[in-house]
Parts: C-alpha cells; structure tokens; sequence
C-alpha cells in the first residue's frame, strides 16, 4: 500500500552530513589544478576557494529563512515558485532535471568508476567496452550506470536505507579528508611551501607546460570568474537538503542550521585542503597534474607508490556517498513539481516505504543518458552560470516574500540581512557577468537550455487543463 506522507526521520546530523556529503564529491581532488592555471599564484588559489566559499556561506544562512517559512518537500523550486510565479518555479525545476541534478548525477558517477580503474584496470576510460559505431562506451560509463541504478534501488527502499549510507560515508570521507590534510601538513616541505608564496599576489596564466602570460586588469577579473567555476562546482549542491524537508525532523530548526553547519565544515576542509597542496606540491605540478588529478599527486608525495590507491579509495567513498545524497533530494522536486501538475503524475506518489519511487527512477533514466553521452563534464562548465543565476533569484526571493508574505511565520530570519543577501546578489551578477563576456561557452548553453523551458512550460500547462 502507497503511503500518503513523507515520513520525518532525519534529525540534525543526519541533515549536516546530506548537505556536507551532497557538496563533496571528485570537485576538491581535481579543480584546483584549472583554478591555478587560471591564476597562476598561491595566493590567489586560495582567495578563489575563499570568495567561493564565503558566497556559499552567506547562501546557505539566506536560505534559512526560506527553509523555515516553507518546510516542505520541493526547497528551492517552492522558494522561486512562493517568490514569483510558477513559470520561475518551473524554469528552475526544468533545468533541475534536465541538466543541473542529473548531468551532476552522472559526472560524479563516472569519477566514481574513473577511480575505480586505479584498482581494477579493467574499468578505464580509455577502453572501449561497446562501439555502436555513433557512439563508443567506456566500462567507466557502465560502471556510472550501475552505482547510479544501485543507489536508486537503495532509495526506493526508504529514507532510512539512504541515510544511513549518507551518515556512514560522509563521516568516513570528512575523517579521510582531515587524515590526508594532517599528513600531508606533516610532509610539507619549506623549500617548495617559500617557493609558491614568493609571488603570492601576481595574477597571471600559467600553461601546463609552463608557460606564463599576464592579464590586463578587465581580462584578470575574467581569469577569476573562469577560476571560479570549478570551486563553484565543488561546493555546489548544497542546498539538497531542503529538497527533502518534509522528511526531517523539526525542519524549522534543522534545515537552517545543518546548512550552516555542513556548508562551513566544507569551506574548511576545501581551504585546508589547497593549503596542503600548496605545501607539498610547486604551483608548476598543481597546473600540469596528470588528468588534473592534483590529490593523486599530492598523495604520492605524501605516501609514496601508495598514495595512488590511497586516494582512489578515498574518491570511490567520496563520490559513492555524494551521489547517494544528490540521488535522495532530486527526487523531492519533481515530487511537488507533479503535485503542482507540472511533472508526470506518477512521480507525484509516494511507494510503500514513503518515497516518490517513479521519480526515483525517471531521475535515474536520464542521469543514465548523461553517462552514456559522455557529454555531462561540457554540460555542468555551462550550467554554472545558470546555478548562480537561480541563487541570486531565490536570495533576492527573501526580500520579495517580506513584503508579499509579511505575516508568515519565520523561525528563522536571514543572518546578515539585508547587507549579506545583497552582497551575495552583487558577487553573483560580477560572477555571472564577466563570464557573459570573457567565458561566453560557460554561459549560452545553459541559459538555452533553461528558456527551453518556457514553451514546455506552457505546453505542460495546456495539457493540464484538457485532463
């Protein structure tokens, strides 16, 4: 028998540890390698995981007071829905599914099994497991398919299969993550540290080959908001736990502070992280790292022959968890987007372990598409602009909803406000705008792919009012 409710069983912890563990994925092992190239200077590496950060943090105590207002199934589509009307609120979840959750689903998927193959050969990318002549598969990508199938049956089975995967893994990798860190701190080497800090502040490219070149002053704030897209999509994904508010316990209370929470231990942990990098590895090595996998690097520094299969554990748990919690949320906005008569009907119900299964599954279809075009990692470079688009929509929603909700209840108000929302407003139309000028590929696709949305919109809407 279906059950007609979500049923409240994740407390505190296990809320910290979705949006920790929904945010760390494969981005901390292998972005910082772009973001130097980009920069071309220690200081500047960490001043983009700062600025990325800090955005993050000032996102994440906002969305607290829209969590507390509406704690209910659905996040950030309800906020933009609440705040505008339900063309946003669509576009939002249209890009959602389309691109931004299951293209995410399925690049974490695949540097899962791309990690995998430092243990078992067999499952490189390089191999060619099926060639439809159109299309050539790799066992990576098959490998993708069958943990993102796995990880859905898993969740089909209820919200406690998953969150006990989510809780156990997120603790294993943030206690690998500190172990890597406090190693590596112990094998820093002075001479290679003094080094990367002589010239901390000059801006500039930095090839892999070792070329340099230097920026004028317009094209260097371009060279950080490109840098920025890959510390952008390492701490993306953290507000998924507002998608599943419905199914936690005192979500007025608990969505807002496990976003601080689980935002701030990653901010951390990514900050510690590169300065651990800078210590063991010259700038020259973080950029040209082999497939930019600067944590490889580092750990055969660090542990020698090792280190390889020491950090390729630590992805396979690091991926394996994420993608457990990005599977778990994005099933929620299609939920009410169906219940608002915007999705298939079936994702609207809930199966006999109190889960929306149909959306679950259709979630788990099109990530699976994404795995096999080999296309998701061009995909999610483009949809980050359109991520930061909606954040700063649903942040400037709180000042909307003051003045068109005044009298709902806020348990929880905005810290900072109004200073920190506009702040993050203005850090989010810098971003956003020097990449329409200097990294226009980062920016078109996605917002095509988003204003597909408005005629599915209104055709969804017509076929709803013939039923």
């Amino acid at each position: 028998m279906a059950s007609t409710s979500f049923k409240p069983t994740l407390r505190l912890l296990d809320a910290t540890m979705l949006v920790a563990g929904s945010m760390i994925g494969s981005g901390i092992f292998i972005v910082s390698a772009d973001i130097t190239r980009n920069v071309g200077s220690a200081g500047w590496l960490i001043l983009v995981w700062l600025i990325t950060g800090f955005m993050t943090l000032i996102a994440a105590v906002s969305y607290g007071e829209l969590s507390a207002m509406y704690p209910k199934a659905g996040g950030q589509y309800v906020y933009l829905k609440e705040a505008y009307n339900p063309l946003i609120g669509f576009l939002y979840g249209w890009s959602f599914f389309s691109v931004i959750q299951t293209a995410t689903i399925a690049a974490v998927g695949v540097a899962f099994a791309k990690f995998t193959a430092y243990l078992v050969p067999a499952f490189s990318e390089d191999n060619v497991a099926l060639d439809l002549g159109f299309l050539r598969i790799s066992p990576a990508q098959l490998l993708s398919i069958l943990v993102i199938v796995v990880l859905t049956f898993i969740n089909t089975r209820g919200v406690k299969s998953g969150k006990g995967i989510q809780t156990t893994l997120t603790l294993t990798k943030l206690i690998s993550l500190f172990g890597l860190i406090i190693f590596g701190l112990f094998a820093l080497k002075p001479e290679i540290w003094d080094v990367n800090w002589a010239n901390a502040w000059e801006l500039r490219s930095l090839a892999a080959d070792g070329g340099t070149g230097s920026y004028t002053t317009i094209a260097a704030l371009g060279a950080i908001a490109a840098a920025m897209v890959g510390s952008i999509f390492s701490s993306d994904s953290w507000h998924n736990v507002t998608f599943i508010a419905g199914e936690i316990h005192n979500p007025k209370r608990n969505i807002g502070l496990s976003l601080f929470l689980g935002t701030l231990i990653v901010t951390i942990v990514y900050l510690l992280t590169n300065i651990m990098y800078l210590g063991v590895l010259p700038l020259q090595e973080i950029a040209s790292a082999d497939k930019d996998r600067v944590a490889v690097s580092a750990a055969q520094v660090i542990f020698g022959h090792a280190g390889t299969f020491i950090i390729a554990v630590m992805i396979m748990i690091s991926t394996f968890g994420c993608n457990n919690g990005l599977i778990m949320a994005g099933a929620r906005v299609y939920y009410t987007m169906a219940n608002d008569g915007l999705f298939f009907k079936k994702a609207s119900v809930l199966n006999n372990a109190a889960v929306p299964g149909f959306a679950l599954w259709i979630q788990c279809i099109v990530a699976c598409l994404w795995s096999l075009s080999g296309k998701y990692g061009d995909l999610l470079d483009m949809i980050s602009f359109v991520v930061v688009v909606f954040y700063m929509l649903t942040i400037a929603g709180i000042f909307i909803l003051r003045r068109k909700r005044p009298d709902l209840e806020r348990p929880y108000k905005a810290f900072g406000y109004p200073v920190l929302p506009v702040l993050y407003i203005l850090m989010g139309l810098t971003f956003c705008g020097l990449l329409i000028i200097y990294k226009p590929k980062f920016t078109w696709p996605g917002l095509i792919i988003t204003l597909l949305g408005i005629p599915v919109y209104y055709l969804v809407k017509r076929a709803s009012r013939k039923k």
